[in-house]
């Protein structure tokens, strides 16, 4: 189902908004650890078949797959991971404009598909004064819903 102009324009200011609100001060080892575990907890209350990678920079902090997950969402959570590092924004928002555009990410940035995937599902985590410094991903679920899991544990971080 694809989107009309007004929504998708809506869509993209709303992801803009919560990426400048989704600063932390700070991004250690035990901050990923505990978003990590965090979002383990919440997808294991939801009954929820995901995988979870937390990075600072390339260095994998976090992983995690629960019930119902497979290999196949460990390469999701790469490749969108990817395109948060290549285009510094959410993977969701980076496909949202190139639909908006009325382009197609992987025709038009001739990416190659096995190492890219603009989904819904990877942030980027960014602390104030510095930027972007790692992705905190989750795969297995609709990408806005991976996305949101994903915002939800960054801002119980942030408080």
């Amino acid at each position: 189902m694809s989107m009309s102009t007004t929504e998708l324009a809506e869509r993209i200011a709303a992801l803009e908004a919560e990426e400048r609100e989704l600063l932390l001060p700070s991004f250690s080892y035990e901050d990923a650890w505990t978003v990590g575990l965090r979002l383990r907890e919440l997808a294991a209350e939801g009954g929820l078949p995901v995988a979870i990678d937390i990075r600072r920079g390339e260095q994998q902090l976090f992983h995690a797959a629960l019930a119902g997950s497979s290999a196949d969402n460990d390469s999701w959570l790469a490749r969108k991971a990817a395109v948060v590092r290549r285009y510094d924004a959410a993977s969701l928002l980076v496909g949202y404009r190139f639909e908006a555009k009325g382009r197609e990410f992987n025709t038009d940035t001739q990416l190659p598909f096995q190492e890219f995937a603009a989904h819904g599902g990877a942030v980027p985590v960014r602390v104030r004064g510095v930027g972007l410094v790692g992705t905190a991903a989750v795969s297995g679920l609709a990408g806005h819903e991976d996305h949101a899991l994903v915002v939800r544990a960054l801002r119980e971080l942030i408080g």
